[in-house]
């Protein structure tokens, strides 16, 4: 890229790393309400009008109770037996990061899918801000494409990517 570049990590630049430990205490306590099934109480851990920034498929919530209507029931509704497990957690200052996948089985409606009673795995990563003790804001992505996938939608219809892999697909160079 030549010319003057985008400037970089402006949310992350001022972080205040000796807030890091109190950060990791927050979002440890967070994953485990969220595997106890926790709804009307989760508020433990998250500001009143936190910021919930979700992929496509996943949508955007403003504010706890929106995040409790919009994600918490629906998602616990479409998937039972759920548990989370991060795969790794990344502290710093008053952030926090995490990916990993969660188990459950299918026991609702899911995007337009009736109940399979299938076991999945449902990928995502985090990254959380925390402020004075709450998170404020959460970025995620949830791998929603890949959990269609084993439910037995294909969302790319033979297109993903995963041909090229495969070798049935030669990619496109420029």
């Amino acid at each position: 890229m030549s010319g003057a570049r985008p400037e970089q990590a402006i949310l992350t630049r001022d972080t205040d790393m000796s807030k890091t430990d109190a950060t990791r205490a927050v979002i440890e306590g967070m994953v485990d309400g969220l595997n106890d099934h926790r709804i009307a109480d989760i508020g433990e851990f998250f500001s009143e009008g936190f910021g919930w920034y979700g992929n496509r498929g996943c949508g955007t919530k403003t504010g706890l109770r929106e995040f409790q209507e919009n994600w918490q029931k629906p998602f616990q509704a479409a998937f039972s037996d759920k548990v989370c497990v991060d795969e790794a957690r990344l502290y710093m200052g008053e952030w926090a990061a995490a990916f990993g996948r969660q188990e459950a089985v299918h026991s609702g409606p899911f995007m337009g899918i009736a109940a399979t009673g299938k076991r999945v795995e449902i990928r995502y990563m985090d990254f959380w801000k925390v402020v004075d003790g709450k998170i404020v804001d959460n970025w995620v992505m949830v791998d929603f494409p890949h959990v269609l996938a084993q439910l037995g939608h294909d969302v790319f219809a033979g297109e993903g990517w995963e041909a090229f892999d495969r070798g049935e697909k030669t990619p496109p160079a420029p």
